[in-house]
């Protein structure tokens, strides 16, 4: 299927679909969230936010895209709640100004839309973060234009940007250190992908209004299970600088109050009153966020400028301390069984954070020189706590260990014969923590066929395999557990061994980096093979692993 024209009525069914999709999933993005409340509600301000909005849109029986877009525009800026509100209302505010006069909306005029929407993100926020949802819009926006470059169709670029976002989203945690110390994805940038997902599967057809529950581990993918329970008891409420979060809506030129507004004056100077400042505003209407010890200096400086139509102060710092204690209340109470778990087996912390963000359990220390035992597994399966558990050895030595491990759990476990590291990686992409057991270890075997795993290490003595002389202290590529190259420079070697995994239907290569390979040198590696095939995605990632410099994954 294929849509060529946007038309009005299309348009209200994406804003159908995504208000309902943020609405049904607005508790979990709640529970990603890292920063001190009142701004910890993110999933319920960007529901609330974007509820406004879709109100407006699907009210109106106006025929006209463009009109549309500014009915959303309007009342999200109306309703935006928090930081992620305010931010998703400056999104779809320049969405809304890229296409007022469209009737009717082209796949070109979709990927200008959302590109025109960042631009405005990133001008309302005084210093854009990176890791955030802002991160996100950007890089399913860029994605939204080079495909609008080359299809008609606007499901291919919503696809398309659906798809970056979510590998933006899934990035976030090296982003962002407060993320990664806490262990989840930002929350604001994971609102922001159900959403796009609304507009995908309104504009396709294919889903259902009656229901929305994340596919394919969507949401348990990004973080591990005990993150659910909250991560606010992470922080120290000695640690927040400006205790109150003031918001206040300012009419302009009302009251007798006719100060001259200048958006640029108005926004430095509430930024030198505290920090996290978001200043949006109209022609009509001023709205501010902004974290401060000073609400009172907030609302006289805005007076000045015409009435007050709406003020808010929570103290961050006495909702933070009820948050602590209810979580250790909730900490004492005993933890009934998860339905499903996973556990991966590997060596390295970069390794494991990576295994953890898509949905992994538990990871079990070991690998390449230092297999676990069956108790040590058995340990582990446990460890999940959970009723059903899929294991990873990512070791073909490591298979029998942990059948044998399945056969003495308590509980049920299938084993997932994944190989290697990069093999585990793929095969967590079909893992649904909804599904039964078989249903797991069958989609997730299927996913191994889908990556072809590579790995550069050092030859300790000299050998021939296959014909290929391999002489010690050479660095050899080894492709799916043969050793297809031999070189004396690891660069080289790596570059080689990549260019043999790729074929015409390549499209992601994922390099890891272990111990003792450089981000430096993953780079020049990566700008080798782009030279060669420029059409090609590249990820890097720090593993940590030992004995393996590089992995490498081609999808």
């Amino acid at each position: 299927m294929e849509v060529t024209e946007i038309t009005a009525a299309k348009f209200q069914d994406m804003i159908r679909v995504a208000a309902h999709r943020i609405n049904k999933n607005a508790e979990f993005v709640n529970s990603l969230n890292v920063f001190p409340v009142p701004d910890g509600d993110t999933g319920t301000n960007m529901n609330l936010t974007f509820q406004t909005g879709a109100k407006a849109v699907l009210e109106s029986d106006s025929d006209h895209v463009g009109a549309l877009t500014q009915l959303l525009g309007k009342g999200l800026l109306m309703g935006a709640r928090g930081n992620s509100g305010v931010i998703s209302s400056q999104l779809f505010r320049g969405f809304a100004k890229s296409v007022e006069k469209k009737q009717t909306l082209s796949a070109q005029d979709l990927a200008d839309a959302f590109a025109a929407g960042v631009e405005t993100a990133y001008k309302a926020v005084m210093k854009p973060v990176e890791g955030t949802i802002l991160t996100v819009a950007r890089e399913g926006a860029k994605a939204g234009l080079k495909t609008a470059g080359t299809t008609n169709d606007a499901i291919a670029v919503m696809t398309s940007v659906v798809k970056a976002s979510k590998r933006a989203l899934a990035k976030t945690p090296d982003l962002l250190p407060v993320l990664k110390e806490v262990g989840v994805v930002d929350s604001g940038g994971q609102g922001l992908v159900f959403i796009y997902e609304g507009f995908r599967e309104g504009l396709s057809g294919d889903a259902a209004d009656d229901a929305y529950v994340p596919d394919e581990a969507e949401m348990n993918e990004m973080v591990n299970a005990t993150h659910h329970q909250g991560a606010q008891a992470q922080l120290n409420p000695d640690d927040i600088v400006y205790g109150y979060c003031t918001e206040m809506m300012v009419t302009l030129g009302t009251g007798g109050r006719d100060k001259p507004f200048d958006y640029e004056t108005f926004r430095n100077y509430l930024n030198s009153l505290g920090d996290s400042t978001l200043v949006v505003a109209d022609d009509e209407v001023v709205k501010v966020h902004v974290h401060t010890e000073h609400p009172g200096t907030v609302f006289r400086y805005g007076q000045q400028f015409g009435e007050l139509a709406k003020i808010k102060v929570d103290n961050m710092r006495l909702q933070h301390e009820s948050i602590i204690e209810r979580e250790e209340e909730e900490k004492a109470k005993p933890q009934p069984l998860a339905e499903s778990g996973v556990v991966a087996i590997a060596a390295g912390d970069g390794l494991s954070e990576l295994f953890k963000s898509l949905g992994v359990t538990h990871v079990l220390s070991g690998g390449q020189t230092m297999n676990p035992s069956t108790n040590d597994i058995l340990d582990a399966i446990n460890a999940a706590h959970a009723k059903r558990v899929i294991v990873l050895p990512n070791n073909g030595n490591i298979f029998m260990a942990a059948e044998e491990a399945a056969k003495a759990a308590a509980v049920e476990v299938a084993i997932v014969k994944s190989k290697t590291i990069n093999q585990g990686l793929t095969a967590m992409l079909g893992y649904n923590p909804e599904a039964d057991l078989d249903a797991n270890q069958e989609a997730m075997t299927e996913e191994l066929a889908n990556v072809v795993s590579g790995s550069v290490t050092q030859a300790i003595r000299d050998t021939t395999i296959d014909g290929l002389a391999i002489h010690k202290d050479d660095w050899m590529g080894i492709i799916d557990g043969k050793i297809k190259v031999s070189e004396g420079d690891r660069a080289k070697a790596a570059e080689d061994m990549i260019l043999q995994m790729i074929d015409e239907d390549s499209e992601i290569i994922t390099l890891i980096i272990g111990e003792g390979g450089s981000e430096d040198e993953a780079e020049a590696i990566v700008a080798a093979i782009q030279e060669a095939n420029d059409e090609l995605e590249v990820e890097i990632h720090h593993g940590d692993q030992p004995v393996y410099p590089y992995l490498v994954s081609v999808e």
